[in-house]
């Protein structure tokens, strides 16, 4: 079977003291993004060919791979033409500079969004690609700098004992709040479950933490202690995309049921795409065996592209190639092997707008 939608358009002596300075400085300049991607491409042709055929060959295997029931139908197929949009890695690059400001882990005010609106009005990225791509930076910065910020924990308990607030202190270290926040309480001799179970319930802690805990998480939107709203969409971003597929007769199975069943057999949650397809699935002519889901947008970010090849390897071992579909698109540097980046330009998300 043929499904063709109408779609839309869519990285020891003085001189040789000085060589080794320089040398040290050479050697830790790096540009932005990951490697290329057309090398990458070449360099894992091999590799993706075997994800591919293991992808294709799945309704035949024995045993059958987890969550693919051995009663099913014979699998129709269907190839669908999606296009995309992808972002220059330059224009992600040019932009990154412009959203993230020391000290500034919160939400942004309106004047700032705004300003950030007209920065990038000119670059082929739009205000939501930008915030988000923010956000993927400042959760690595908050990641790869979180052993410095350790290292530092004597001196900043110090510094709150005399008085300094945590949210001076985030603006002055440039680390973010609530992290440093609770290296702060570790420092002062705080137990591990002590500081968990506080934060979990402000009202336990004196009136000074209690304090410094309210204002540190609302300026903190990538440590924070509560992301629902956040889940919530990116659970309604994931039926909007199941409900797509299954109008084009696409038979499926959604996460929740497979989360289900793997705890009744397995005791946990091992292996759980947002979608997994029990049909042939090509797209633009790559084999998709299944389907996860970003409320993001993919940057060619290091801490998020690691982050997701872990995640994605793992479906890639038990079923082969599949795809991420990104709510607000993605770098066209952004390469995993294995995995066809799609963006959402194609879908309505008129239900997730409202």
């Amino acid at each position: 079977m043929e499904c063709r939608p109408c779609l839309i358009s869519m990285s020891a002596d003085h001189r040789s003291g000085r060589r080794r300075n320089h040398r040290g400085r050479s050697s830790s300049k790096r540009g932005y993004g990951g490697p290329k991607r057309d090398r990458q491409v070449e360099q894992f042709a091999s590799e993706v060919k075997r994800m591919d055929a293991k992808a294709e060959e799945r309704f035949t295997t024995e045993p059958r791979p987890m969550a693919i029931p051995t009663d099913a139908d014979e699998p129709k197929t269907f190839h669908l033409n999606w296009e995309v949009s992808p972002v220059p890695l330059a224009t992600e690059e040019k932009v990154a500079g412009m959203v993230v400001l020391r000290g500034e882990y919160g939400w942004l005010l309106d004047e700032r969004v705004d300003e950030i609106g007209v920065m990038v009005k000119k670059e082929s990225m739009s205000l939501d690609q930008a915030l988000s791509l923010r956000s993927a930076l400042l959760q690595q910065k908050t990641v790869y700098s979180h052993h410095r910020l350790k290292s530092k924990g004597r001196e900043l308990a110090r510094r709150y004992r005399e008085g300094t607030t945590i949210l001076a202190l985030s603006k002055e270290y440039d680390f973010a709040p609530m992290n440093l926040f609770r290296v702060v309480l570790e420092a002062l001799g705080w137990s591990k479950t002590k500081i968990k179970d506080s934060l979990r319930n402000p009202s336990s802690m004196k009136e000074r933490e209690r304090t410094e805990f309210e204002a540190a998480e609302a300026a903190d939107r990538v440590s924070s202690v509560d992301q629902s709203e956040t889940q919530v969409k990116a659970d309604l971003f994931e039926d909007i995309l199941a409900d797509w597929f299954e109008a084009q007769g696409v038979r499926l199975r959604r996460q929740p049921e497979m989360v289900r069943e793997q705890s009744e057999l397995l005791g946990r949650p091992v292996r759980t795409p947002d979608l997994l397809f029990l049909d042939h699935v090509y797209i633009n002519g790559h084999p998709v065996a299944w389907l996860d889901a970003k409320h993001f947008y993919g940057a060619d970010v290091d801490f998020q592209r690691k982050k997701m090849k872990k995640q994605m390897n793992r479906y890639i071992e038990e079923w082969g190639s599949g795809a991420i579909i990104f709510r607000h698109g993605f770098c066209e540097n952004l390469y995993l092997p294995g995995v066809l980046m799609l963006d959402s330009g194609s879908i309505d998300m008129s239900r997730l707008n409202s």
